[in-house]
């Protein structure tokens, strides 16, 4: 009789389970619906893919991440396990076919996107698939507290209503006390049954993290010294894509192994700097919050901000990439005195008016050419970069805006989309003949489509121009001009896959004037914004010890001062502070490395009291060490 122990054996080769994941299985096992909240990297695939196993039937994973689902999918087929995903973007035909495999075949895992779950198709083919569990992925996007809300994932609770027994999982790195009760009631199948969740959550204590703070009038001097001293791989966190690219220009002047990452790049090239950054050819990654989901790295050294993020939440899932392995790792976020002020306005500007809202909406039908009344239930291809350029609205506001239309049942905003190739064809018998004497090659082509891919002629149908480049020995790239010249004669209809964002209008357009929102909605979730941005606040001008601030933030209340944050080491140098001859000596080798003003140094040597510091720099000026120039920068005096 297999057992979780042997399972994770024979399909993963652990000897053992991670610290509290046997725990969360077994609940599952047993029936419990269950709230599991696990840090980044600490294996919640595992919680719901041993048990999956174990079961008879398969599991539903309801995920909102189509590149993690896709990655998920593939290295569970390397284990020799079936699995499927189901996203948005597939056509009709792809999605019968998956679920009837699903029902059909020794399907174990069936990976979800929360907005195919509201399908009248989904709907009609679940009683076939012998679900015998739920998993959640990202739970906390369901709660309406939460920093991340995703109106489509209220549509899991119709899913759960329909499986009245089958046992659910909420799986989450990070969730408030509030968030976490929301989580259960909005999954629970009745008022009494929230009670009847079993919760478990892994400490927040990081005994091999250290956080700090570190306010300084020059981000990239500090971020250098920053890179030079910290041995291994990294991740530079910023807020914005040109920024970014700035910064990696900037660190590439004397750190030859570094590249940018954000959604702005290719797909191919995505990819490609993913793979740089594992497998040690790229040592810094400088990027958006749009690298790291999925991404596990565990020997990553340090995690850098070079602006602070909007809520503790992604700062906490954005930092616990460092250190999955153990090891010493540090978690840096590097501030100027402009922070507390910029964050404020962010704020502001990140909930706009009903009236920019309306202005919003119309620059988007603007930008799609799209007039009244047309366009619902569409996607189409939406540059975010190239739209701000050309509308000039404030990112935060459009961030914003994008949201509450969505959760108004407007429009939604998909910046991680894949939509396969499809192809209808159009072309008869006759037409294929009097084509094949002149364009035999586009002729063969068109043959392997009709072999291949059943009904083609009747609806658009998903294809790969990769399997039927592998089918007839070409190059991909000469399939898809093949394919193209198809088109321009008329002869199929063809629709190259898309991996860029998309936006769908989810009515007909409107005119901005008919745009409306809830305003309670509206006032909820900006006063929930502030909230998190106070907590933010606080957590940058904290003067005790930063992991267990973490940790009481999160609902742990029992961690201890983790003894290597900032503050925590400030408080040691309190209590055992260096003597005059050794501040001289830290001094001496500071200037040595970088001239700088007084006002330089202290923000330098935060760690030395002002007072320590400030008679240490006059004894050694005095004694003809240190020298003031005339643009008043200190400098190393040579004998």
């Amino acid at each position: 009789m297999p057992t979780p122990a042997s399972i994770l054996k024979r399909y993963w080769g652990y000897d053992a389970f991670r610290r509290g994941q046997a725990e969360i299985i077994d609940s599952i096992l047993s029936g419990h619906d269950t709230l599991a909240i696990l840090p980044t990297g600490g294996g919640k695939s595992i919680c719901y893919q041993v048990p999956a196993l174990l079961k008879p039937g398969l599991f539903l994973v309801i995920s909102p991440l189509i590149a993690l689902m896709r990655d998920q999918v593939e290295n569970l087929r390397k284990r020799g396990i079936t699995a499927f995903a189901i996203h948005t973007g597939m056509s009709r035909a792809e999605v019968i076919n998956i679920l009837t495999l699903a029902g059909e075949s020794n399907c174990k895992l069936l990976y979800v996107s929360p907005e195919r779950l509201g399908s009248s198709l989904f709907l009609e083919y679940l009683p076939a698939l012998n679900i015998r569990g739920i998993a959640v992925d990202e739970a906390h996007c369901i709660s309406q507290w939460g920093y991340d809300f995703r109106p489509a994932y209220l549509r899991i609770a119709e899913i759960r209503s329909l499986l009245p027994n089958v046992p659910i999982l909420a799986l989450t790195a990070s969730a408030t006390p509030a968030i976490q009760d929301d989580i259960c009631s909005k999954l629970a199948l009745s008022e009494a049954a929230i009670s009847q969740w079993k919760r478990f959550r892994h400490s927040f204590d990081r005994p091999n993290l250290s956080y700090s703070v570190l306010l300084v009038p020059d981000k990239k001097h500090r971020l250098r010294q920053i890179l030079e001293k910290l041995p291994g791989t990294g991740i530079v966190y910023g807020r914005s894509r040109k920024g970014v690219e700035s910064m990696a220009e900037e660190i590439a002047r004397w750190e030859p192994s570094v590249s940018f990452y954000h959604a702005g790049l290719t797909p191919e090239q995505r990819k490609a700097r993913e793979a740089d950054w594992m497998n040690g050819t790229t040592r810094v990654m400088v990027c958006t919050n749009a690298f790291g989901m999925g991404i596990d790295k565990p020997d990553v050294r340090f995690v850098v901000h070079i602006d602070a993020p909007d809520s503790m939440e992604n700062y906490y899932q954005e930092a616990g990439r460092a250190g999955r392995d153990g090891k010493k790792a540090y978690a840096i976020l590097l501030t100027e005195p402009g922070t507390l002020s910029e964050l404020e306005e962010k704020n502001r500007l990140q909930f706009p008016s009903l009236q920019e809202i309306r202005q919003i909406y119309q620059s988007v039908a603007n930008y799609l050419q799209m007039p009244v009344g047309a366009g619902a239930g569409e996607w189409f291809d939406f540059d975010l970069l190239d739209f701000r350029r050309k509308f000039k609205h404030h990112a935060y506001s459009m961030k914003q805006a994008f949201a509450l239309l969505e959760e108004n049942q407007w429009l939604s905003y998909n910046e991680e989309v894949f939509m396969p190739a499809q192809i209808q064809v159009l072309a008869d018998r006759p037409e294929m003949e009097q084509y094949e004497a002149d364009f035999p090659r586009e002729t063969e082509l068109l043959k392997t489509i009709l072999r291949q891919y059943g009904g083609i002629r009747d609806q658009p149908t998903g294809i790969s121009e990769f399997v039927l480049a592998k089918a007839l020995r070409w190059d991909k790239e000469y399939v898809i001009l093949l394919l193209k010249r198809l088109q321009g004669q008329g002869l199929i209809e063809y629709h190259p896959k898309k991996e860029n964002p998309q936006l769908q209008l989810l009515q007909p357009r409107a005119s901005a004037a008919e745009i409306v929102l809830d305003p309670t909605r509206y006032a909820f979730r900006k006063k929930e914004a502030e909230n998190r941005l106070r907590a933010m606040l606080t957590y940058l001008q904290w003067k005790n010890c930063r992991s267990k601030w973490i940790g009481q933030y999160f609902g742990d209340p029992d961690g201890a001062d983790c003894g290597i944050c900032d503050q925590c080491l400030e408080k040691k140098r309190r209590l055992n502070p260096p003597d005059g001859a050794s501040v001289q000596q830290i001094i001496l080798k500071t200037i040595e490395l970088q001239p700088m003003d007084w006002l330089q140094l202290k923000a330098q040597l935060d760690g030395i009291r002002e007072q320590n510091l400030k008679e240490a720099v006059d004894f050694l000026i005095g004694e003809g060490r240190l020298r003031l120039d005339d643009t008043g920068q200190l400098r190393v005096s040579r004998s």
